[in-house]
């Protein structure tokens, strides 16, 4: 049960040559108003709500799946609600019926790399949301590859007007509008053939067989349940997980159990679940119930838990983002994720700086911008997080009077921020006059794990000219408990590319002896052995010389025990303490007089 081929585009953080030699004209590739403005589906009239949804906004188009394992290729769903202009709902700004706004929604999804959409459907008998529904599959139509499936609400078999039928009968009454109305479609979702009805609570409120609903059936759906429970159920053919309400880990040890449970069932489909929080204040049937988003943290540990149990050789099939437009209960990513990041910008000499307040494991990179008229802009720089300075200088400008613009490009789906615009006059002369250079790293992606540090080759390149200054290196948004390391730690390129070798760590370093008790006994007997012959030979004051010169000896023998593991232990190892497992981007910095070059490394510490 695997899913196509997922496309990764690398983006690689260096200081273009052709922007660095010459004399540079301000091509506009952009505006200011398209890098701030509205970019999602979200209705320009909504605003931000108490229950942590906010405003629509521009919000980071990277593609979800770079969140996943590198290699992945897990499908991503958007759970969508069909329900918004029914008058039983909160106005968000949109009619769900409006085959305009379904265009919106569909191809914002794509831009953001999702897949497909699994909608929450009430029944053929609710008829908004099922003409909601019938909307969605002919735009979806429009677009190869996209797909959509049902979930049959626990809803639907309220709603059914068969007079006198048993919730069973009701429910095999909407799976057979189901395989006559949506299945025939080309885009809808199926797995290994067979079209995919998930559903929600069912089971909790009524009593069904589900393989009397399967045998009245003509397609055979692929009946998809709930919960790790999900995966056993009689008539599964898989499960998947979704947002549960737990103030103590927000849901992190349901989301754990549903993967361990999945994966001793690799036969069935499992469908994880991401999500920002839950807040039902706002509804009315609201229960005070609330997850906290943690300014995007919570999003980001649904991936972590993803990423501590799947990988490149061992995928997760699939993945519905929960949820795509539930503005009600507060779990509604479409207007895009706060990540509570603020920053400011201004001059200091000839370095445009910046300053964040907030979380900047929330930002994918930085983008500086130029323009002539502070509206049409030309990016000048890309760069990773952890910089803050940018030398202007270093661009051979046209005399004149610019403005500068840094933009915090969110993580996919969080929101982007941009810093006001910043005035400065174009350098008289360029001081740059000693060529260009670049970096890169090879592998660009490393897997460490406690006493296995991983190395890469990093190499600075001159692409303008000789180079004949050194190059310092250094690392910039490492994780907490992992070091980095270069060997040599400056380099000096000339005429052609010079390498360092780096070698990243994940944890601290210990002394893990062979026998660690008998070890530690070794080292206080022969310390206090020493300590004895010292104490008799300083009692008198012809020993006093020789008192010294033993102690010396002392230290030496304890060094040698301690490195060449006195008794027989083992070389010192490196322990996991305080290395978070997950995937990382990090910054490989070159530095030298006026220029900066970076490129990112993928980090995996398991």
């Amino acid at each position: 049960m695997r899913h196509g081929v997922l496309a990764i585009a690398v983006v690689i953080f260096t200081l273009p040559a052709t922007l660095a030699a010459g004399s540079l004209k301000i091509v506009p590739t952009t505006t200011l108003r398209a890098q701030t403005s509205n970019n999602t589906s979200g209705a320009n009239s909504f605003q931000s709500q108490s229950n942590g949804n906010i405003a629509a906004g521009n919000a980071s188009k990277l593609d979800i799946h770079s969140l996943l394992y590198p290699g992945a290729n897990t499908k991503i769903y958007a759970h969508l609600m069909p329900w918004f202009g029914d008058p039983r709902h909160m106005n968000v700004g949109y009619n769900s019926q409006d085959p305009a706004q379904i265009h919106r929604q569909i191809t914002d999804m794509i831009s953001r790399g999702i897949d497909g959409v699994i909608i929450d459907w009430y029944g053929f008998r609710d008829t908004f949301s099922n003409k909601t529904t019938l909307a969605v599959m002919a735009e979806a139509e429009q677009h190869p590859g996209f797909t959509f499936a049902t979930m049959v609400d626990k809803g639907a078999i309220k709603l059914s007007s068969c007079r006198g039928c048993t919730p069973q009968q009701a429910l095999i009454e909407q799976v057979q509008y189901v395989e006559q109305t949506f299945v025939p479609s080309p885009a809808y979702m199926r797995i290994n053939g067979r079209p995919v009805i998930t559903n929600f609570d069912i089971d909790l409120h009524y009593t069904v067989d589900w393989n009397a609903v399967n045998a009245a059936t003509s397609t055979h759906p692929a009946f998809v349940f709930q919960h790790s429970g999900g995966f056993t159920h009689t008539a599964s053919a898989g499960s998947y997980s979704w947002v549960i309400v737990n103030v103590t880990d927000f849901g992190m040890s349901y989301l754990t159990k549903f993967y361990k449970t999945g994966l001793t069932l690799p036969l069935k489909e499992t469908i994880g679940a991401a999500y920002k929080g839950f807040n039902d204040t706002l509804a009315s049937w609201g229960q005070n119930r609330i997850v906290t988003q943690r300014c995007g943290h919570t999003w980001l540990q649904t991936f972590n838990e993803i990423n501590s149990f799947y990988n490149s050789t061992n995928q997760l099939d699939a993945l519905q983002l929960v949820t795509w437009n539930d503005y009600e209960e507060g779990t509604e990513i479409e207007t895009g994720i706060d990540n509570c990041f603020t920053m400011s910008a201004g001059m200091a000499g000839n370095s445009l700086q910046w300053n964040v307040n907030a979380y900047e494991d929330t930002i994918d990179h930085y983008v500086v911008y130029i323009s002539s008229d502070g509206e049409n802009l030309m990016p000048l720089n890309t760069m990773p997080p952890g910089s803050r300075s940018l030398n202007l200088c270093s661009y051979s400008l046209e005399p004149g009077t610019y403005q500068a613009f840094v933009q915090a490009v969110g993580k996919p789906t969080m929101r982007n921020q941009m810093s006001a615009a910043v005035k400065f006059a174009a350098c008289s002369a360029s001081p740059q006059t000693a060529g260009t250079i670049a970096l890169g790293a090879t592998p660009a992606a490393l897997n460490v794990s406690a006493g296995k540090p991983a190395s890469s080759l990093v190499t600075v390149t001159p692409v303008s000219g000789s180079f004949h200054n050194s190059v310092s290196l250094s690392c910039s948004n490492l994780p907490a408990g992992a070091v980095c390391s270069f060997s040599p730690p400056t380099i000096t390129p000339g005429s052609q590319a010079v390498s360092s070798t780096l070698t990243i760590s994940a944890g601290v370093a210990s002394l893990p002896f062979h026998d660690r008790n008998s070890g530690g006994r070794s080292y206080a007997l022969l310390l206090s052995g020493f300590g004895i012959a010292g104490l008799s030979i300083a009692g008198s004051r012809s020993g006093r010389k020789r008192m010294w010169q033993l102690l010396g000896l002392s230290t030496i023998v304890l060094m040698s025990c301690v490195f060449l593991s006195c008794g027989g232990g083992n070389i010192p190892q490196v322990s996991g303490a305080g290395a978070s497992a997950g995937t990382f981007q990090i910054a490989v910095n070159g530095d030298s007089g006026n220029q900066h070059i970076s490129t990112l490394v993928t980090l995996t510490i398991k």
